[in-house]
């Protein structure tokens, strides 16, 4: 397997292809160090994949500060008035949520690639190349050549892989080659970033500590501040509009200070513009290549769904490649990951637009200017609330989105099994579990420490909560077809009532496939369709 780029993307899927005993080629031209962290929310699911992959104490003792508080606040300045805020636990005093094993957690990129980094070396499959860059590849229908470029030494040379996966973000080399268009708005805002240090920011003006600050003009929403590192590093981005155009350092040290609210002592560390955009790749693979993350899909970080995103492609994708290669998947598995995580991202980059044109409302319907105003007089004061109480209400949707992490559902897919049942309504800001095959298979606690989660792995899961349940004939259907099953019996009433079969089949990644309360007469159809290995649609209720 050779994989192009090595972001948080390529690094999960070189660590998950590893971890199911994949070996694995990563090319990455940059030497991976990260001045400008793209991310910095790993989100509740990807978090229950790192649970999976035994490094969930690597992410939280990655660097970040994890008693800075989370709270969100939009204000004039901070040393000005602030119209309300969202307020959050600090990582260290946040507790998971009754769906889950896991949490979120605040770990920015430059601290989250060398955890990835590590598991997937771990792993004794990934050969991990810095400063190799792909020149071009070429597709000979059973196998990929790609010619790559070690840019210390000038040395060009070629590797044959099994399968291509493009993770090189979103001037994807790959899918530039591939001729594979975006639909979508490719400018919403063009925006400069900043990083800067400051010792001590937080005393320095009379705004509560927080860990992201929106910034609200008479012009409306201008720049928001987010603590990169819960220390002395804060990202600092001046949203402009749909012109393109350069900030100078002058300029960006003059917007900083004006979000301040006070001349102060800081360093910029580095400078970058990047645009906000609103694009989803049209196709996610051509012959025996994919393309994966910011190279599929690129949204705006409003609510943190794209790295998220990102990763759910590459679980879903590993286990995937891992079948074919290792000889009990089919093709229409393959087919199968465009069908399911196209739709994942349509969904994920439309709610983020939808965050951000909440955080810019005050630029498109003028706000009343008094709440600008610099007295503080009853009038001001109940203008500021009224903007504020509104504002707050309005931006919860952002904070609270557990539905977009967890409740995705791959309906459609030609290898997934209905049931009948409906497809629920589509949640945001809440979740309710369901075992309806497609969905990710719920989380129930089984003891004190083990979740259900916990028995989801390189292979598929029967899990039978009645005893009585034959699950025979499905084992025997596996072994025949060379299809890594193992049976689980669940005696959990709470289980039982929440998977409402008394076989839930789960595939590699954590989702259902199928479910009942008996094996279907033709346990090889069944098996047949799950793993992809079939050419037309099989009828299985």
């Amino acid at each position: 397997m050779l994989i192009v780029g090595g972001g948080p993307v390529g690094l999960s899927l070189a660590g998950d292809l590893g971890w199911r005993g994949i070996d694995t080629v990563l090319v990455e031209a940059r030497d991976g160090s990260v001045f400008q962290p793209k991310m910095d929310m790993v989100g509740i699911r990807t978090m229950e994949f790192c649970r999976r992959w035994g490094i969930v104490d690597d992410v939280e003792s990655a660097g970040y500060n994890r008693a800075q508080v989370q709270d969100c606040a939009w204000v004039t300045n901070l040393n000005g008035f602030e119209f309300g805020r969202e307020a959050f636990a600090a990582p260290q005093d946040e507790r998971s949520p009754a769906q889950s094993p896991q949490h979120r957690e605040r770990c920015p990129q430059n601290f989250f690639d060398p955890v990835l980094t590590r598991f997937a070396n771990s792993t004794g499959h990934a050969d991990i190349r810095y400063r190799t860059r792909l020149l071009s590849f070429v597709d000979h229908g059973d196998h990929v050549t790609a010619t790559v470029e070690a840019r210390e030494t000038g040395e060009v040379y070629d590797i044959d892989a099994d399968y291509l996966v493009g993770t090189d973000g979103g001037d994807s080399t790959v899918r530039t080659a591939l001729d594979i268009a975006m639909s979508g708005d490719g400018a919403l805002t063009y925006t400069s970033n900043a990083i800067i240090r400051c010792t001590g920011l937080p005393s320095l003006h009379t705004t509560a500590p927080a860990y992201r600050y929106i910034f609200i003009g008479p012009e409306g929403t201008w720049a928001t501040l987010v603590a990169i590192d819960g220390r002395d590093q804060w990202r600092f981005s001046l949203i402009g509009d749909g012109t393109q155009r350069e900030v100078s350092e002058e300029e960006m040290r003059a917007a900083i200070v004006r979000a301040v609210g006070r001349e102060f002592d800081f360093e910029i560390l580095s400078m970058l513009p990047w645009v906000r955009r609103q694009l989803v790749a049209d196709n996610y693979r051509k012959g025996r290549v994919f393309i994966a993350g910011d190279a599929a899909h690129l949204t705006s970080p409003t609510g943190g769904f794209g790295m998220n995103t990102g990763i759910l492609d590459a679980v879903n994708l590993s286990w995937k490649l891992a079948a074919r290669l290792q000889g009990w998947g089919g093709e229409e598995l393959l087919d199968s990951y465009e069908l399911e995580q196209r739709p994942v991202a349509v969904r994920n980059i439309t709610e983020a637009g939808d965050n951000l044109r909440r955080m810019l409302e005050p630029r498109l319907t003028t706000p009343d200017q008094r709440i600008f105003a610099p007295d503080d007089t009853p009038e001001t004061r109940a203008a500021r609330k009224a903007f504020g109480d509104h504002y707050t209400e309005m931006m919860k949707r952002e904070w609270h989105s557990i539905g977009i992490h967890l409740g995705y559902v791959y309906d459609g897919s030609p290898v997934i099994v209905p049931d009948g049942t409906p497809l629920p309504a589509m949640q945001v800001s809440s979740y309710a579990p369901s075992a309806r095959p497609g969905s990710r298979a719920p989380h129930v606690w089984l003891d004190a420490s083990r979740s259900i989660l916990d028995e989801f792995g390189p292979g598929f899961v029967l899990l039978r909560f009645d005893p009585s349940a034959d699950s025979a004939p499905l084992q025997a259907a596996a072994d025949r077809a060379g299809v890594p099953l193992r049976v689980v019996d669940i005696d959990d009433p709470v289980a039982s009532e929440l998977y409402e079969r008394a076989l839930v089949l789960v595939r590699p990644d954590g989702q259902v496939s199928w479910r009942g309360d008996t094996i279907v007469e033709d346990p090889e159809a069944l098996l047949t369709r799950v793993s992809g290995r079939r050419e037309h649609a099989l009828v299985l209720q």
